[in-house]
């Protein structure tokens, strides 16, 4: 819908020879209008907190009922995956031997992950998107033909309960 401004309107209204009291009236009911319109819209909802997941296609059950966590990287496309680990090494090695590195040396992968400025990872084709590790979720990759009841609650085989720990931070 069109945005218009209420004096453009009186402007249209006033060429047109209408009487000064409908003028009035119309233009009060506009006025009317569009303040409550800002009351709606402005009482808007927070916004919600987001964190980034892995889902991990596992059609055979290998990682069923076991929690993992890992990070978001990109490389270029045309780089195998094989080589991150070696990649990330060497932007460790590189970290460690700076000024900043030297005092604080990044000993772990998760290290490297958190603490590595961007300019080296970079350097070595290793864009790291979440800092801090996330969640790898496990999926069978399929979509049941029937939809689950309320007592089902789908996939047995997953963790009981996430405790807020991640595991394999060490």
């Amino acid at each position: 819908m069109a945005k218009v401004e209420i004096e453009l309107v009186r402007k249209v209204l006033q060429r047109n020879d209408l009487d000064y009291e409908v003028i009035s009236q119309i233009l009060g009911d506009l006025e009317l209008e569009v303040s409550s319109g800002d009351e709606v819209d402005s009482p808007s909802m927070p916004p919600v907190k987001k964190q980034f997941v892995m889902l991990v296609s596992d059609p055979d059950g290998k990682f069923a009922g076991e929690l993992f966590t890992g990070w978001v990287l990109q490389i270029p496309e045309d780089q195998s995956p094989l080589e991150i680990n070696a990649q990330l090494v060497r932007a460790a090695y590189d970290f460690n031997r700076s000024r900043k590195g030297s005092k604080d040396p990044a000993r772990t992968i998760t290290d490297v992950c958190e603490i590595v400025p961007a300019k080296i990872l970079r350097n070595q084709a290793v864009w790291v998107r979440t800092k801090e590790p996330v969640l790898i979720v496990r999926t069978d990759n399929k979509i049941p033909t029937t939809e689950p009841t309320a007592d089902e609650d789908g996939d047995d085989e997953t963790p009981a309960a996430f405790d807020g720990e991640l595991p394999g931070l060490d």
